[in-house]
């Protein structure tokens, strides 16, 4: 293989959006409690509908793929929670128990894949409306803001920071890495490069931007 071609290569693998990158990482099974993939698999359906309607809305192709990345690992977890039932049925008495389960993950990932199929409208004709302009004028929207090492709230609790106090702003989720920290409480750190999923109005998002990425020294 020559230089430029593996340039090349390279090149398209860092355009690869994250969401499909983790769709086509090879299945592991981790062996989990049920009640955790089910309360993963809860949170994740909440979420995920208001930011593919989100998305839509105010044509925002950044929440669209944190749509698709929640999409993807809604799939991994049901595949987890399938293989749990089928390596614990041992009986028809269990496979009875186990049935209600999987029809819980099932209907959870029907709700995943609904809101990927709302944000698939982005890829449509833009010049038909798809929602009445009306809904773009509701006091609040949802937002999606990086968090920069320069800033403050590094290593801060949220609570401390009085984030929703000092701006309107509610931090409905971050996600870590690969990792998602659905409905953060106040004893909730941030880090440097999370991104946080936030609801308020566009007053409340641009103070909160800028301090998140170290412009402000504080919240006023």
């Amino acid at each position: 293989m020559t230089e430029q071609k593996r340039k090349k290569i390279f090149g398209r693998l860092q355009r690869t959006p994250k969401w499909k990158k983790e769709e086509f990482s090879e299945l592991e099974y981790e062996p989990k409690p049920v009640k955790e993939l089910l309360t993963e698999m809860k949170d994740i359906s909440e979420l995920i509908i208001d930011l593919a309607y989100s998305a839509v809305l105010f044509n925002n192709e950044e929440m669209a793929e944190e749509v698709r990345y929640l999409d993807v690992q809604m799939d991994k977890l049901n595949y987890d929670i399938r293989m749990m039932a089928m390596m614990a049925a041992r009986t028809k008495e269990d496979a009875e128990e186990l049935a209600g389960i999987l029809q819980v993950a099932e209907a959870a990932e029907t709700i995943s894949n609904a809101a990927g199929d709302i944000v698939n409208l982005l890829s449509k004709d833009k010049s038909v409306p798809i929602l009445p302009k009306i809904l773009k004028q509701a006091d609040e929207e949802l937002f999606r803001i990086k968090v920069s090492s320069a800033s403050e709230a590094c290593d801060n609790k949220i609570g401390k920071l009085r984030v929703e106090s000092e701006t309107g702003m509610r931090i409905i989720a971050i996600r870590r890495e690969d990792c998602w920290i659905y409905n953060p409480q106040s004893d909730t750190p941030i880090k440097a490069e999370d991104w946080l999923i936030v609801r308020g109005t566009n007053e409340g998002y641009d103070e909160l931007k800028k301090f998140l990425q170290g412009q402000l020294r504080a919240l006023e």
